[in-house]
């Protein structure tokens, strides 16, 4: 299992974050349910390393939040409130959201792990896709939203509910990077996978 630990970046805002994020993740198979921790945090449990890698870069995406994934178990029986959980999986998700809240200039994401040297590697690839996401435009994100990863023959589909031309589809997926995000994500959820030793 893996546990998230996903806290705000730099001064908080007016507004509070915490619910949009919640809103972001709910849709995601989890263990014990994305909630919030304290103040600006907000900590989940899920069940494999493809659901941990598709939570992370769901929060990497607004650029306002750090994010540690801790690849390990929480003790049984697992609570509805994160508040009353224990294992090593928490102790490896506060380690994580510690370095990353460090990474200046960084993607605001570390892994810690039963295994080190997965971790670290599932870290590396993670920053590096956590990169793509966070650098995208709305422009692109408005296309990339209505693309199913793997389906044939969409882009014309979705330059007719944009009203825009299929080209320009083409160009913002090739220029978001989003077939190389997901010809990645199988690697990223690989090394979590090792780096649990399990």
């Amino acid at each position: 299992m893996y546990v998230l630990t996903i806290n705000g970046r730099g001064p908080r805002p007016a507004a509070d974050q915490v619910p949009g994020l919640v809103r972001t993740l709910r849709h995601l198979p989890a263990l014990i349910g994305f909630q919030r921790s304290v103040a600006d945090e907000v900590i989940g449990v899920v069940p494999d390393p493809d659901t941990a890698v598709q939570a992370a870069l769901g929060a990497l995406r607004s650029r306002r939040w750090n994010v540690g994934i801790g690849a390990g178990a929480v003790h049984p029986p697992l609570p509805e409130a994160v508040g009353a959980a224990g294992g090593p999986g928490l102790v490896y998700a506060r380690r994580a959201v510690d370095r990353a809240r460090t990474a200046a200039g960084r993607v605001p994401l570390a892994v810690e792990g039963a295994d080190r040297g997965p971790a670290a590697e599932a870290e590396a690839v993670l920053r590096l896709l956590g990169g793509i996401v966070a650098g995208r435009s709305p422009a692109e994100w408005k296309v990339l939203d209505l693309l199913t990863p793997g389906a044939r023959g969409q882009q014309k589909l979705v330059a007719q509910e944009l009203g825009i031309s299929a080209q320009a589809v083409s160009k913002a997926v090739v220029r978001s990077r989003w077939n190389e995000e997901w010809a990645c994500r199988p690697a990223a959820a690989r090394l979590l996978a090792l780096a649990s030793g399990a």
